[in-house]
C-alpha cells in the first residue's frame, strides 16, 4: 500500500493537467497555481501529446480528462502508471458513468471526481491523492458498488486471484468491500491492527493490485458476504 508523502512550499506537489478543452486548462492551473504547495508543471490536449510530455517531466499528481479526442484519460493512467508506478492519478469528468468509474480504479487512478466540483474541493482533491490516500466520488462508488453486487442476470464467477486467498483473507477482503477501516476489521475478527494491515498487504499482492479500493471492487466477486461473528482459530 502507498505511504503517505509530504509536500511543501519548497517541495510542491507537481501536477500535469490533460484535458481537450484550452478553457479547462488555464482555468485548472490558475486555480491550481495560487496554491503554495502545488505546481504545474506541464498539461496536454490530447492522449498522444500526454504519454510523451507527461514522463519526462515527472509529476507527482497527473489530473487526467476521461473523455478526449483521440482516446481516453484512463488508458492514459494505466500507461503512466506502467512507467511511472508512484504517479497518482485524478480522473476529472463531466459524466457521472459506473463503468468509467469501475475502469479508472481497475487502471489505479487515485481519484474520480466530476468537473462540476468546486474549485477548493479539487485542490483538496490533488492534495489527497498526493499524500498516496484516494479520492473517489463517494455517492458514485457506493451505487457501482450496489450495481456489482446485484447482478440479478449472471452466476458470480470467482477469479483465480481470489481462489488464491485463504479463507482469512477472503474475509478480511469481504469487509474491506463493506468499507471497513483496518481497525474495525480488527474489533471484528479479533485481530491487532497491525495483523490486519499485514494480512491486507499479502491479499493485495496475491490480487495484483495496489490500492484498497480496488480490492474493494473485487471483493465484490466473492460468492459468499461475511456474516460477522467470532471466527474459527
Amino acid at each position: 500500500m502507498a505511504e503517505t508523502r509530504t509536500f511543501t512550499q519548497q517541495h510542491p506537489i507537481r501536477v500535469f493537467l490533460l484535458d481537450d478543452h484550452e478553457v479547462v486548462r488555464r482555468g485548472i492551473t490558475d486555480l491550481l497555481g495560487t496554491e503554495p504547495d502545488i505546481s504545474v508543471v506541464g498539461d496536454a490536449d490530447t492522449v498522444e501529446h500526454a504519454l510523451a510530455r507527461c514522463p519526462a517531466l515527472r509529476p507527482d499528481v497527473a489530473v487526467l480528462d476521461v473523455r478526449l479526442p483521440d482516446g481516453d484519460g484512463i488508458t492514459v493512467c494505466r500507461e503512466l502508471r506502467s512507467r511511472m508506478p508512484e504517479l497518482a492519478c485524478l480522473m476529472l469528468t463531466s459524466f457521472d458513468e459506473e463503468d468509467a468509474l469501475l475502469d479508472a480504479i481497475m487502471a489505479g487512478a487515485s481519484g474520480y471526481v466530476l468537473k462540476q466540483i468546486r474549485g477548493s474541493d479539487l485542490v483538496s482533491a490533488v492534495r489527497t491523492v498526493a499524500s498516496g490516500q484516494s479520492m473517489l466520488d463517494p455517492a458514485t462508488t457506493a451505487r457501482l458498488m450496489r450495481s456489482l453486487r446485484a447482478d440479478p442476470t449472471e452466476t458470480p464467477t470467482v477469479s483465480p486471484e481470489l481462489a488464491s486467498l485463504s479463507p482469512r483473507e477472503r474475509d478480511i477482503l469481504a469487509l474491506i468491500g463493506d468499507g471497513l477501516t483496518n481497525r474495525q476489521i480488527g474489533k471484528k475478527l479479533y485481530l491487532s491492527e497491525k495483523t490486519v494491515k499485514n494480512h491486507i498487504s499479502r491479499l493485495l499482492a496475491k490480487l495484483g493490485v495496489q490500492r484498497r479500493v480496488q480490492a474493494a471492487v473485487l471483493a465484490s466477486q466473492l460468492e459468499q458476504p461475511h456474516t460477522g461473528g467470532r471466527p474459527t482459530k
